[in-house]
């Protein structure tokens, strides 16, 4: 419902100033809306010989609030719209009120209207009309409608034809993007629907899962993490989701912002939570911060799967939110926000329509060599368990402490060794490096085995280790393992 408001008011109790709820409004309006008027409200609580003083404390507290907000600098209008509260007399004048009416002209605009493209309503009330039929009002938020013209309530896949049409209690033929309207239909029954949507037949779908473009909200305290759930509000539904972050892959961590489109060629890394400043942990920001920046990406995405379908269209407004924290705990409920780029129609989703996203885990394991075979092999240990099937990596490149390229030619026993091909040879440092090492071991092991250790301790060559590199694909069904 806030995707329809081109100019918000923002009432504030002046008495109590900003509360949690009043953040709230400010951080959806600065979603939602382009512009606002803040109204301080209540002004007759406040004793007459302070009253200008405090409406302009708390007019000076409101600026520096706003200040780093997209509102900076909107009109601020001091009133008290019920002078004495809900048991004074009708008698008592409102305060302020003309004033505020006059702030209210000078701020109204008409905004660009657009009737093209199919028709979409969001509906916010529906009940019946004996001798009439079923009206359903609300606001068109895209293109237009007619008399006789045919709807659709997708929610309940029925098709109804429009047969009367109201605008502020006058008759209308034609209505279009932007006007608040009451369409009226037969042989509906209004318990069905209380709000939702209509439109245009077969131009809306109903969706399991959607790919969003998305921001943070940098009021929400805590990290957005791969697997969380949160209530995802999609037009006039609130549905629970569970999302899965990722980025671009490194290299293109800088790329231009696609707006309103997702590439489904390109490939994605994924995400443990999405990335902001509070999320690199500190290790690494101790680290980057005698690099300089840490590296975030320009733009984001997420994997969101409902709990139950949704209805909306495309390029909608996705809001992320916690709404089961404490009302009363002073924190941001609302987590990110973003845009619906993608929706997954098939409930199988997970089979037909995964596989085509291309996110990928960087995979990087360690091993060590254990002895030389020759000058063109080693034998390898500590990079696989010993139940592990070394088949599946047979062919892929490892790369040696030392600088040598290799590559896994099989299994080596019984322990979770394998060989490996060095096709270029070894260095001949790194020969007597592990000539040295592998000497070392079979001298120690004709004595003493408690004297063997120590002076492996005291003297052991720093071993040569073996590291593997690659990715796998999230939704890939054969996990292939995949090394450029």
């Amino acid at each position: 419902g806030a995707q329809i408001i081109d100019l918000m008011m923002l009432v504030i109790d002046v008495t109590k100033g900003m509360q949690t709820q009043s953040a709230e409004c400010l951080v959806i309006g600065q979603i939602a809306c382009q512009k606002m008027v803040v109204v301080l409200n209540k002004i007759d609580l406040l004793p007459e010989e302070k009253r200008q003083s405090a409406i302009e404390k708390m007019t000076k507290k409101m600026q520096k609030t706003l200040e780093n907000t997209k509102f900076s600098g909107c009109p601020i209008v001091a009133v008290a719209a019920k002078p004495g509260g809900p048991e004074a007399p009708e008698s008592e004048n409102p305060l302020g009120i003309s004033e505020l009416i006059e702030v209210l002209k000078s701020q109204a605009y008409l905004p660009s209207r657009d009737p093209s493209g199919h028709f979409l309503m969001a509906v916010d009330h529906c009940f019946s009309i004996k001798g009439q039929g079923t009206v359903m009002t609300g606001t068109i938020l895209s293109g237009s409608v007619s008399l006789g013209d045919n709807v659709e309530i997708p929610a309940l896949k029925v098709t109804k034809r429009v047969k009367s049409m109201q605008m502020f209690h006058t008759p209308v033929t034609y209505a279009m993007q932007g006007d608040r309207v009451g369409v009226c239909v037969t042989q509906f029954d209004p318990k069905l629907l209380e709000r939702g949507l209509i439109c245009t037949p077969d131009s809306l779908h109903t969706i399991h899962a959607a790919i969003i473009s998305l921001k943070k909200i940098q009021y929400f305290r805590g990290a957005l993490q791969t697997k969380a759930k949160f209530h995802i509000t999609v037009g006039h539904e609130t549905v629970m989701g569970r999302v899965m972050f990722f980025s671009p892959a490194p290299a293109n961590f800088n790329d231009e912002i696609q707006e309103n489109v997702f590439d489904f060629e390109k490939d994605y890394l994924y995400q443990e939570e999405y990335l902001s400043k509070d999320s690199v942990s500190s290790e690494e920001n101790k680290e980057n911060d005698q690099a300089g920046e840490v590296q975030l990406p320009k733009q984001q995405w997420a994997l969101l799967e409902f709990e139950k379908p949704v209805t909306c269209p495309k390029l909608c407004l996705v809001i992320g939110s916690k709404l089961d924290t404490d009302i009363h705990a002073n924190t941001c409920r609302l987590a990110f926000h973003g845009v619906l780029l993608q929706g997954m129609e098939d409930k199988n989703y997970t089979e037909t329509f995964l596989p085509k996203l291309k996110v990928y885990k960087q995979k990087h394991k360690e091993g060590q060599v254990e002895r030389v075979m020759d000058d063109y092999s080693v034998i390898g240990r500590s990079l696989f368990k010993k139940e592990t099937n070394i088949q599946i990596f047979v062919g892929l490149k490892v790369k040696l402490s030392t600088g040598e390229d290799g590559i896994i030619d099989g299994g080596f026993g019984q322990s979770g060794k394998f060989k490996i091909r060095i096709p270029d040879g070894l260095k001949p440092d790194t020969k007597m490096l592990l000539t040295a090492a592998s000497k070392k071991k079979s001298k120690g092991g004709k004595g003493d085995v408690t004297k063997e250790d120590e002076s492996s301790k005291n003297d052991s060559a720093q071993p040569v280790t073996i590291s593997l590199i690659f990715k796998r694909y999230v939704f890939d069904t054969q996990k292939k393992m995949i090394q450029s």
